[in-house]
């Protein structure tokens, strides 16, 4: 699964003036992702706005973006939900539109236990042919998926790896040493990539690199490549701009840097908000000490 890349934008969905997906505009962002330093995006996850976009609308965005990078770069369509059966409709959906990949987050709201998230995630990835990736985000789904629960489901041939955002150290240095070498283990907070790095992690999937992607890129082969003390110097950088992303709710704060900088993607859809001028301050002030990577294409 290498041909996923180590470094994964997890991306914005751009709305226009009326509150509609803006395909046109994220089919550039995705292109811009990729001419600064992404290997490929998810479409559709927590940073695409997920919960507010319909079936319809998200077929049609893994569409447009896979028709938009080609073989240029990965598409990972986010598909898993809350309701086992349309994770699996979505994902098999998804699959024939031609996705390389799908993202599946432990289910929110319903509380399933570590069983329930055994057969969940086994029954999509029965139901598709797609590498799948599994999502682990407990602050927002309260759900924590256990380590040993990933091991087992590692051994299920197309689930190959995990996007990690529980803060855990110790529960992904688990799952890297229980699951074979070729399972990769991503980090799902930026903050967090460097010392997942060290425990033998496989990369990032980025809120981040919308803005310093080449920055996060290099970070990251300088420390594969030996270069520890450089890539935690580049880290200690991009902390103060990391924050600043995560002042309130992702991707609120992403959304409205963007449009700051000259890319239009819209406001955020209801019950998401733009930031207000205390949390716009916050963001405005840290983006004069950082170079951005993101090409800006109007």
């Amino acid at each position: 699964m290498s041909k996923l890349g180590h470094l994964l934008t997890a991306m914005i969905t751009p709305f226009d003036a009326d509150g509609a997906v803006n395909h046109q505009q994220a089919k550039k962002l995705a292109q811009a992702l990729l001419d600064s330093g992404s290997d490929g995006m998810v479409v559709s996850g927590t940073t695409g706005e997920s919960p507010a976009l319909s079936f319809e609308e998200k077929l049609r965005l893994f569409a447009e973006i896979k028709s938009a990078v080609a073989t240029h770069g990965a598409v990972v369509a986010g598909t898993g939900n809350c309701s086992t059966k349309e994770s699996q409709q979505l994902t098999k959906e998804a699959e024939k539109i031609g996705v390389d990949a799908c993202l599946l987050v432990v289910p929110y709201y319903n509380r399933p236990t570590q069983q329930g998230l055994w057969e969940h995630f086994k029954a999509i990835a029965q139901s598709t042919t797609l590498p799948c990736i599994l999502y682990n985000v407990p602050s927002r789904t309260v759900t924590n998926i256990a380590a040993d629960t990933v091991i087992s489901l590692s051994q299920i041939d197309n689930i190959v790896g995990i996007k990690e955002a529980s803060g855990n150290l110790d529960q992904i240095a688990k799952i890297i040493q229980g699951t074979k070498d070729d399972f990769l283990v991503y980090s799902g907070n930026d903050g967090d990539t460097l010392p997942i790095l060290a425990l033998g992690g496989y990369g990032v999937i980025s809120v981040a690199s919308h803005l310093v992607g080449i920055q996060i890129r290099d970070m990251m082969e300088k420390f594969v490549n030996g270069k520890a003390q450089e890539a935690a110097s580049i880290h200690r950088h991009l902390l103060p701009l990391i924050n600043s992303l995560f002042v309130i709710s992702n991707p609120m704060p992403v959304k409205w840097a963007l449009n700051y900088l000259g890319f239009p993607v819209g406001k955020p859809r209801l019950p998401l908000v733009e930031p207000d001028e205390k949390v716009a301050e916050v963001i405005r002030t840290t983006l004069k000490d950082y170079k951005i990577d993101l090409p800006i294409v109007k």
